[in-house]
């Protein structure tokens, strides 16, 4: 009996999907495997945890709750905080910012270590540490403040649409992509900016121990390589994550290489798959479609 080609291809193209799957699953697997894994406090010396945080800063809640977490753990007495982000919302860096000082309140060491880039709100995360590690080749810094927008009111000319607006409230209607901003609106807008880059200066400032005047000099937006931060003392040392878990040990008082532990979610490679492509697709949309947008983000990009 002669085989049905589109079958055959079909079945080929089904096969290797499934095995992409698998190689994908491992792959995550492995790359984890390393460290310590656990969801629960383990049981004997004193430990570093390790928290990520990872991507476009969009929400917090996961890591303020392992934060949080790690904060009631008598076995705990360091938290070193992998920062590979380049920032995100401002109330969402402010929320990790503030998960982390509460950890330094409960008495843990707080470590640290910038991956490839710690930018904006990704900084703005890593000021409240008690140490920052950075790689030389970091980037890092990019201290201000954004909110974007898009006018349309041309291409909708363009094809015969014009947009419109019923409001109550002089303001309500602001950042409208169907028109240009006025003057005062602009002016609203910028003030509300300078307030919340205030805040991000004030907190560099607190966490660095660095005077205002000497933060604000540099947080005009620019970024720098783990090595200028140093020099502009941003950052305290240069190093890997092996390092930052090193020096929090140390801090803690740890005798010896520190224990590891580290919280990983367990789950199916089906589950990791749409995981890791919606949010995938999510960054897609907040670094292109998205761009008008209007909140206020630490943001580097």
């Amino acid at each position: 009996m002669k085989k049905n080609p589109v079958l055959i291809v079909l079945g080929t193209a089904a096969a290797l999907g499934v095995l992409f799957f698998i190689i994908l699953s491992l792959a995550s697997f492995l790359s984890g495997s390393k460290r310590t894994s656990s969801s629960l406090p383990m049981v004997g010396a004193d430990k570093v945890a390790l928290v990520k945080v990872e991507g476009l800063l969009s929400s917090s809640e996961s890591v303020v709750d392992e934060l949080h977490g790690y904060a009631d753990d008598h076995s705990i007495k360091a938290i070193v905080i992998r920062i590979d982000s380049p920032g995100g919302g401002v109330v969402v860096s402010q929320e990790i910012y503030n998960a982390v000082k509460n950890a330094k309140k409960e008495g843990k060491k707080i470590v640290v270590s910038m991956g490839t880039v710690a930018a904006s709100g990704g900084y703005y995360v890593a000021a409240a540490a008690d140490k920052i590690v950075a790689n030389p080749g970091t980037l890092t810094g990019s201290l201000g403040v954004k909110m974007e927008f898009a006018n349309i009111e041309k291409l909708l000319d363009k094809i015969g649409v014009k947009g419109q607006v019923v409001k109550a409230g002089e303001y309500k209607d602001i950042g409208s992509p169907f028109r240009d901003m006025t003057v005062q609106e602009k002016k609203l807008l910028q003030d509300v900016i300078d307030d919340v880059h205030s805040q991000f200066i004030e907190a560099v400032a607190e966490g660095r121990k660095l005077p205002i005047a000497d933060v604000r000099a540099i947080a005009d937006g620019r970024i720098f390589t783990g090595r200028q931060a140093l020099k502009l003392k941003l950052v305290d040392e240069l190093g890997d994550l092996d390092d930052s878990i090193r020096i929090a040990g140390t801090l803690a008082g740890i005798k010896g290489k520190p224990q590891v532990m580290e919280k990983r979610k367990k789950i199916p490679f089906l589950e990791y798959f749409k995981e890791e492509s919606a949010a995938w697709i999510a960054d897609v949309f907040a670094r292109g479609i998205n761009k008008s947008s209007v909140t206020l983000q630490y943001l580097y990009r």
